[in-house]
């Protein structure tokens, strides 16, 4: 099923849609209350396209956005029952002006799963880091290039390196490489991971007993090379494909939608 069938689709009219527009994809989720339904991602959609998802017989179906990509968010205004969703409206202290609304929500989501202290690792285009404490605030947090930014990168800004896209293959590369295209999967990878490595290590010296919650588009393949990397840290984490989606579900019951 894809977003636009979920969108135009007659029976879902006692449903509401969770719709996080992250850098490169559009994630989103179809829920019926506070049950998640079905969930999946897509490409971009133009405005074009957006202004048709008005289904002629029925109430549009109600839409809660969240975007990272100001272009996009502007196209989805257009939509008739759409709830924009800012920073303003996240019930945690200490969330700074810029801070990315996917980042607040997530940290949310995992909040009302899981409970506080807990740290938020988004393996999406970008790599972030968000931890909340017991008090209900922010921490704090740290964002770096994702897997694949890292690797598309390096090909697109040099002169000789190939253009690389990480492929799942349930094993490391080399640390030393002897070819170019392993040598780059090496130094991204190991540099990676370690890092990952360092920051879970440095909440816990905060917070011994915090959650780790990884989530987003890169999770498993992260979450297996750590496994192999580092089993007993790896051990420790839990994967949520659709954490986002819990904290805008949570927003969604405070706005008493």
């Amino acid at each position: 099923m894809d977003i636009i069938s979920v969108i135009l689709d007659q029976r879902a009219n006692h449903c509401w849609l969770g719709l996080m527009i992250g850098n490169s994809r559009s994630h989103w989720a179809l829920f019926s209350g506070d049950t998640l339904i079905s969930s999946g991602d897509t490409d971009h959609l133009s405005t074009s396209v957006i202004s048709q998802l008005t289904p002629t017989n029925s109430r549009p179906l109600p839409i809660f956005l969240a975007s990272v990509v100001p272009s996009q968010t502007t196209s989805w205004l257009t939509y008739p029952n759409l709830h924009l969703i800012t920073l303003d409206q996240i019930p945690l202290k200490g969330i700074y002006p810029t801070c990315g609304i996917d980042r607040a929500l997530a940290l949310l989501g995992a909040r009302k799963v899981w409970g506080f202290p807990i740290l938020v690792i988004d393996a999406g285009t970008a790599l972030t880091f968000t931890g909340g404490d017991i008090n209900q605030g922010l921490v704090g947090g740290a964002i770096l290039p994702g897997l694949n930014l890292q690797l598309t990168s390096l090909g697109q800004k040099t002169g000789q390196l190939p253009l690389l896209e990480i492929s799942f293959i349930p094993s490391l590369p080399p640390r030393f490489a002897l070819n170019t295209i392993e040598a780059i999967q090496s130094g991204v990878i190991y540099t990676l991971l370690a890092g990952i490595k360092d920051f879970i290590q440095a909440w816990w010296d905060l917070f011994p007993e915090s959650k780790i919650v990884i989530t987003g588009g890169d999770r498993i393949i992260l979450k297996t090379y750590l496994d192999i990397q580092y089993p007993k840290i790896a051990a420790n984490l839990i994967i949520e494909k659709d954490l986002i989606f819990w904290g805008m579900r949570e927003v969604s019951f405070l706005r008493g939608e």
